[in-house]
């Protein structure tokens, strides 16, 4: 759960942006899009390392 200290001078708009950015740095949002469906350990293990690759890929086209 989220807790915004909210001062009686700020403004509404004000303590919405502070939620808003709290709510992008918990990562709430990307969680429970992961939640939703199920996907197995060694699916979950292949992207990263397809991942990882692709990375490592472009990094070597940028050094040469």
């Amino acid at each position: 759960m989220l807790i915004i200290d909210a001062r009686e001078s700020e403004s509404i708009d004000r303590a919405l942006k502070k939620y808003k950015k709290k709510f992008e740095k918990a990562g709430i949002l990307r969680q429970l899009r992961e939640r939703q469906t199920f996907t197995k350990p060694s699916v979950r293990k292949r992207t990263t390392v397809l991942k990882a690759a692709y990375i490592q890929t472009l990094k070597m086209e940028l050094e040469g």
